[in-house]
């Protein structure tokens, strides 16, 4: 409990700073202290000399990350808070307000700061080790920053982005990360010296999809073992201080650590190349005999000793979570999914509690590929803390709706069982332009389900890794954090959690401070509008998943291109009342009228083409100065946007006109359908020109290499199809 007494910031023109904290004795808050270094970086901004002062106070009448900012007079400012989150939290944003304003402010009515979502966190798929993957990491991504996940300035920096975005929670995901973090007395040569990646070429097949060659992702095959690349030297002890490091670290940052695992993926642990649906599965043993055989009692033995130890070893640990059935089997004895889960995680987080049962350990059980009521019945009722459930609540396309619909029979489960589910917002769709639309943000989060149902949200991919940037043209050194080149996107994602009703003032101060001598109030409307355009054209070309589409390419990971025969024949998005090319048709045969509500292809296109007219319109009148600056860049993103909007408003008409034509509804429209393709072919080219001059080709793990030069190549089949094969 906190003392009902005073913490007390003072800063003077000198910027002298004397602090003193008071929790049961005299200490230093280092929440608080990064809320006033950066406060007085704002005042270093000031021209006035005149001295002026800022208090912190502990009210216990404010709850959790509550705070309020106060003038006592022109010259003296209170921030109360709940807790020194919440100090933080309130400092943070005076900061802001003075670097905004240039002037020490006095407010005339206080300033309330209270979270809408108490827990706000991103997914962040991390590749530890090529011999401790994440889901994943054939991209170019993971193994770019496989090193950059052992750099405590990249974590520094990570959590301070974090920290001004009100982001609370940071959820690490990998399948096995036990080998890189920790080491066992009963298993010595499990834990891993040295960061290690490797010298063979990695590909986008999986050992759990057919016809893989080698395992890339979940599993790590012998080819990659052989080739192995010490990327950093470190034992196993260092890596150990090293992630205390981090942790302690996120916590003076307000932001709880979860490590989430997928299920059974040993790694490198399991013979090279092993996965479950193999041959011969029991006698195909790895280390200490532990393999992925659902049945085996040595990996059942070592995983829930692995989770005891983890725990053990991170005092600084907020939670662990898991995902029941990516490669286990559907079975109804003592080795099904959920009770296998809880002789393993389950059973290590009771070992450890017995050795420290003051302990909280919080716990995420993901919703995929299991059972509400068997997961209540075989773990969560078991589970001696708290516990919540995950669900992916855009599927893999947050930015197609801000009305996601596929949670609602999930919710009547929650309802049935009297759970809370933390909400997987996934980002499968953008990795390369920045995108910046605050209405869609707060739609989005006030469109949640209720607090009643809702833990929190992460917000994060799952075939990318958003560490440092390796594909700018322009890089920054060192190379810039990708949370820091989306600053916008991130910032709106973590702000809005807290508040979805954010103030657009402030909004245009970050932009204006981000961007000086812009007409920031333009330039927001205007990146709202290319913003829309990925989203307009995903609603059209729905693809559920993230291998099964990439709107940024125009293709996916097992068939590549996607043709204008594909842009007939693949169905639009549920509940959004856009049409398909064969739908339509069939309201124009059968006399049938499009509602209000519906969208036709053809107006879709001209909707987009409208949308790309205005981005251009506007970044033709931009003077770019520095072609490496931060303007610049987001300038051609824009540019980049809008011709990939014109490029698919022409593939859409393109492929209404070939269906028509085929349906026999008039042979002037192949002429109209070659005419439409050939403009897209125009577009394409230009949008390879706008996206190629800030970004080189990069090979993502999900759905194959983005060259958008080499693609062009795809792009004039089009006009082929129609021309030689209709």
């Amino acid at each position: 409990m906190f003392k009902k007494t005073f913490l007390i910031l003072l800063v003077f023109l000198n910027f002298s700073c004397y602090e003193e904290y008071i929790v049961d004795g005299f200490v230093e808050n280092e929440s608080v202290l990064f809320a006033s270094n950066n406060i007085k970086k704002s005042l270093n901004l000031l021209p006035s000399k005149s001295s002026i002062s800022v208090k912190f106070k502990i009210d216990s009448l404010l709850s959790k990350e509550n705070y309020i900012i106060t003038s006592i007079s022109k010259k003296h400012i209170i921030i109360s808070a709940g807790d020194p989150i919440g100090l933080m939290y309130g400092g943070l944003e005076l900061a802001e307000m003075i670097t905004f304003k240039k002037q020490f402010p006095y407010l005339k009515t206080p300033i309330i700061g209270k979270p809408y979502i108490k827990q706000r966190g991103l997914k962040f798929n991390i590749p530890l080790d090529i011999r401790t993957p994440s889901y994943q990491d054939a991209g170019d991504s993971a193994q770019q920053n496989i090193a950059e996940m052992w750099d405590m300035d990249f974590w520094k920096a990570y959590l301070d982005m974090m920290a001004r975005n009100r982001y609370n929670v940071l959820t690490l995901w990998n399948p096995h990360p036990f080998p890189s973090m920790i080491k066992l007395e009963e298993y010595p040569y499990v834990a891993l010296d040295n960061v290690c990646g490797t010298s063979f070429p990695l590909d986008t097949d999986r050992i759990d999809e057919p016809n893989a060659k080698f395992i890339a992702g979940c599993g790590v095959s012998q080819e990659v073992l052989d080739n192995l690349l010490v990327l950093k030297e470190m034992t196993i002890n260092e890596k150990i201080t090293f992630w205390r490091e981090v942790m302690s670290y996120a916590k003076n940052r307000g932001v709880d650590v979860y490590f989430i695992t997928w299920n059974i993926w040993m790694n490198s642990l399991a013979p090279s190349g092993w996965y479950r649906s193999q041959e011969n599965l029991k006698g195909n043993e790895g280390k200490y005999g532990i393999n992925n055989d659902q049945t085996n009692p040595k990996t059942i033995a070592y995983l829930r000793q692995a989770v005891k130890e983890f725990i053990l070893t991170y005092p600084d640990l907020a939670g662990i979570g898991l995902t029941a059935g990516e490669n286990m089997e559907d079975r109804d004895d003592e080795f099904d999914r959920e009770k296998w889960l809880w002789n393993t995680y389950g059973q290590g987080v009771e070992d450890a509690k017995k050795e420290q049962p003051e302990r909280e350990v919080k716990f995420i059980h993901r919703y995929w590929q299991s059972d509400v009521g068997k997961m209540k019945a075989d773990f969560i009722d078991k589970y001696p803390d708290k516990i919540d459930l995950s669900f992916k609540y855009a599927r893999a396309r947050m930015y197609a709706t801000a009305k996601p619909q596929w949670a609602n029979e999930y919710i009547e489960e929650l309802k049935k069982y009297n759970l809370k589910s933390w909400w997987n917002i996934r980002n499968d769709d953008i990795f390369y332009f920045r995108w910046g639309n605050p209405t869609y943000t707060s739609a989005f989060i006030k469109n949640l389900p209720s607090e009643e149902f809702t833990a929190g949200y992460f917000m994060g991919s799952d075939g990318y890794v958003w560490g440092r940037e390796f594909i700018s043209k322009h890089p920054k050194q060192p190379r810039e954090l990708e949370i820091d080149k989306h600053w916008y996107n991130f910032m709106l994602w973590g702000r809005m959690g807290y508040n979805p009703n954010l103030s657009n003032d402030l909004i245009l101060g970050m932009l204006a401070e981000k961007y000086p001598n812009v007409n920031v109030e333009e330039l927001q409307k205007v990146w709202v509008t290319a913003s829309e355009i990925p989203s307009l054209v995903t609603k059209f070309h729905w693809n559920s998943w993230d291998f099964m589409w990439a709107v940024e390419g125009c293709l996916d990971l097992r068939k590549g291109f996607h043709t204008v025969e594909d842009f007939i024949n693949n169905p639009t998005m549920d509940f959004t009342g856009v049409l398909s090319i064969p739908a339509y048709l069939k309201r124009i045969q059968t006399n049938n009228p499009v509602a209000t509500n519906e969208t036709t292809p053809l107006q879709l296109a001209d909707v987009l083409e409208a949308k790309a007219t205005m981005v251009l319109d506007f970044t033709e009148k931009q003077q770019i100065v520095d072609v490496s600056s931060s303007y610049s860049e987001l300038l051609y993103d824009l540019k980049a946007w809008a011709y990939m909007g014109n490029y698919y408003a022409n593939k859409i008409r393109g492929a209404f006109y070939l269906e028509t034509y085929k349906q026999g509804l008039g042979l002037e429209n192949k002429e109209k359908s070659i005419k439409s393709l050939e403009t897209a072919l125009k577009m394409w080219k230009l949008y390879a020109e706008a996206a190629s001059r800030n970004y080189k080709p990069q090979f993502l793990a999900k759905t194959r290499t983005i060259d958008w030069n080499a693609l062009t190549k795809d792009v004039e089949k089009d006009i082929e199809i129609v021309k030689n094969g209709h």
